[in-house]
């Protein structure tokens, strides 16, 4: 009996550099420094109450308020600090800037500097952690301004303000029953499963394609008064099934980890929302662009999806703060761009008629 050779990791990126014939190897080692913070924190999570992460040299760490306004979890604090050690001694990294860190992080001067930045969300969907849910790390690379690769100087906070067709890779790693890593550098989407024996993430997932239909959608049903029109149409609409206007069943699903989510509608398809809403008016949106939108957005994108804010597509977007937060909508392309033409096209006034108003299960 013969079995199928699969690639690693690290034969996966040797073939997308043979893509670039002069490229000096510092991305392949960045991602590689990325993987290896993905391993440390899966191993921690496998642990759970039982390890409570004592004994990793990070683990006497303080909790406290990020500057989202959230409280960390223990666990929180322990990931990021595994990904700005693993990867701020490489000499491949000018700078980098997480969802846990008021302000951006800089190389050490005991270090070499390179010419990329690294975002991050160090766990993303920490709230499932004490209830045993799938949770994840979302990161994407940007190249450094050249005056900061000339220079050397440290980062500031408008060299992370770069729209999202700006970046050079974007992935997650989701900590469920199998270690999952998903990447794309550019040229489609790929997932690789970390084999305990070896330790190695092997590709096994090489082409991974969004379905451009779906029956399914993902939405926190819980906020629904104070969605904007378009959204409760769309949401409206998939209520009714087959009996409605789309003429289909769809199925609601919610997890309250953004990597659980993009991962289904990865594997067979789904729409997912958090859209802008007025439960709080100063906030233009839940999700954080530079660590959770855009490097989910890209892989959509890679992956034959979309995203959008519901009016605009995700990546055109020019960041303005590095912890701006917006509306993020993505997943099957069709159901997105259906989404998108709802917030074009001119709504009526709910006491126009209240007669032919809209009916919602979920209308107050």
């Amino acid at each position: 009996m013969t079995t199928r050779r699969r690639f690693t990791l690290t034969q996966y990126l040797i073939e997308q550099r043979r893509r670039f014939p002069s490229a000096s190897g510092d991305f392949n080692a960045l991602v590689l420094d990325v993987a290896l913070a993905c391993k440390a924190i899966a191993r921690s999570v496998a642990f759970g109450e039982l390890g409570s992460v004592l004994g990793n040299p990070v683990a006497d760490v303080a909790t406290g308020v990020n500057v989202q306004g959230e409280e960390q979890k223990r666990l929180d604090v322990v990931s990021n600090a595994y990904f700005t050690e693993m990867t701020e001694w490489g000499g491949h990294l000018a700078g980098m800037a997480s969802e846990e860190m008021d302000h951006p992080y800089q190389i050490p001067s005991t270090h070499q500097r390179g010419k990329y930045l690294l975002v991050f969300d160090p766990l993303d969907g920490s709230s499932n952690i004490d209830v045993n849910v799938t949770v994840g790390s979302i990161f994407s690379v940007l190249r450094a301004p050249q005056a900061v690769i000339d220079s050397g100087r440290d980062v500031v906070e408008a060299d992370f303000l770069q729209p999202g067709t700006q970046q050079l890779a974007a992935g997650y790693a989701l900590y469920g029953p199998t270690t999952m890593l998903v990447l794309t550098v550019g040229n489609g989407v790929a997932g690789f499963t970390l084999d305990p024996n070896l330790g190695q993430f092997m590709l096994t997932h090489p082409q991974l394609q969004v379905p451009e239909d779906t029956q399914e959608f993902a939405i926190n049903a819980s906020n629904t008064r104070f969605w904007e029109r378009p959204i409760r149409r769309y949401v409206d609409e998939c209520l009714a099934g087959r009996t409605g206007p789309r003429g289909k069943d769809f199925n609601m699903r919610w997890i309250a980890s953004m990597v659980a989510e993009a991962h289904r509608i990865l594997m067979r398809g789904g729409v997912f929302m958090y859209p802008r809403d007025t439960k709080d008016p100063s906030k233009p949106g839940r999700l954080r662009l530079l660590y959770e939108a855009n490097p989910i957005g890209f892989i959509m994108e890679q992956a034959g999806g979309r995203a959008s804010t519901g009016r605009e597509p995700m990546l055109t977007v020019e960041p303005t703060s590095l912890h701006q937060r917006i509306g993020l909508v993505f997943g099957s392309r069709n159901e997105v761009e259906r989404i998108e033409r709802y917030h074009r096209e001119p709504a009526a006034s709910r006491d126009d008629n209240p007669l032919f108003a809209e009916r919602s299960l979920f209308r107050d």
